[in-house]
């Protein structure tokens, strides 16, 4: 059995270009129902039907932690991870059925993203010591994360040879190695072509593999900029926690609140469907309160 597992994970590394996090979340998810198949004394993939799939789900429902039960979105990742997992053995190692193909997902109430307001970014940004190697690199990937609403797995994986500084624009390869074109500002174009120039050329004498390093030469890794970030909150003096990919949010609501298409976002997201970009068109509650005071009448007496 574990020789299909790693044989599906190995593709999955594969489509989703390279992403950690997907790599890890699919792993956990088919260790954890190995686990559940052992109990049931389960020999093999191919013995797993839908009552087997119908007690998993109530085991899972019944399972609770220091945090209390599984919340639901949980829940449904992990039936998500299996129904790919299956549809794999399905499709490449001959077994006949998918199992979880027919299961229904749990509803999920859709979470507002976090994102920074523009005073926290510019706090964060500014902690970042352009004068310094490290504070160099940090600003220049960290703005351009930003300005260009890029998941962590798409900052680690971005060339040089994506970058086109000419037209100040960057090719990505979100997921499932779709490309897009996005634009960025003057300013990051800035920052990016002096770190390449001073920094990483000082790093490495590679001027053609990846666009953000340490200081052995070595491609960042997600867990490596989560680690560097956070490091620069502490900085920053922001009292709050900040993961990655809250500059994409930031960049998202930025553009929506400013007047920004919805199309036009989704476009530079790289989202399939509308419907994704459309959780990010809340207003940040100051903006709100402003707004409702300067257009309800009573609100101003």
């Amino acid at each position: 059995m574990n020789e299909y597992v790693e044989r599906f994970l190995n593709y999955t590394k594969q489509r989703n270009s390279g992403s950690e996090h997907t790599y890890e979340a699919y792993k956990r998810d088919i260790d954890d129902f190995m686990q559940f198949m052992n109990q049931e004394s389960l020999n093999g993939f191919e013995e797993v039907d839908r009552l087997v799939v119908s007690n998993y789900i109530v085991e899972l429902r019944n399972r609770t932690s220091l945090q209390g039960p599984l919340k639901n979105s949980s829940i449904a990742r992990k039936l998500s991870s299996l129904r790919s997992f299956f549809a794999y053995l399905n499709e490449y190692i001959g077994i006949s059925n998918n199992p979880f193909h027919y299961v229904k997902m749990p509803k999920i109430d859709k979470k507002i993203p976090e994102f920074l307001f523009e005073d926290e970014l510019d706090q964060l940004l500014d902690a970042m010591d352009i004068h310094d190697e490290v504070g160099l690199r940090n600003r220049a990937m960290f703005e351009l994360m930003y300005a260009c609403g890029l998941r962590v797995s798409e900052a680690v994986n971005l060339k040089i040879s994506d970058i086109d500084f000419a037209d100040q624009t960057l090719i990505v390869t979100g997921k499932g190695d779709k490309q897009r074109m996005v634009p960025f500002y003057d300013r990051v174009g800035t920052l990016v072509d002096t770190y390449l120039k001073t920094t990483r050329e000082r790093w490495t004498h590679e001027m053609h593999g990846y666009v953000f390093i340490n200081q052995k030469g070595k491609q960042l890794t997600s867990r490596g900029i989560q680690y560097i970030l956070n490091q620069c909150v502490l900085q920053s003096g922001l009292n709050m926690h900040v993961h990655p990919h809250m500059l994409r949010h930031s960049f998202a609501t930025h553009l929506l609140d400013n007047g920004a298409d919805l199309r036009i976002v989704q476009e530079l997201l790289g989202h399939s469907s509308l419907s994704t970009t459309q959780i990010y068109t809340h207003i940040s509650q100051d903006k709100l309160k402003s707004t409702y005071e300067s257009a309800f009448p009573r609100a101003r007496t």
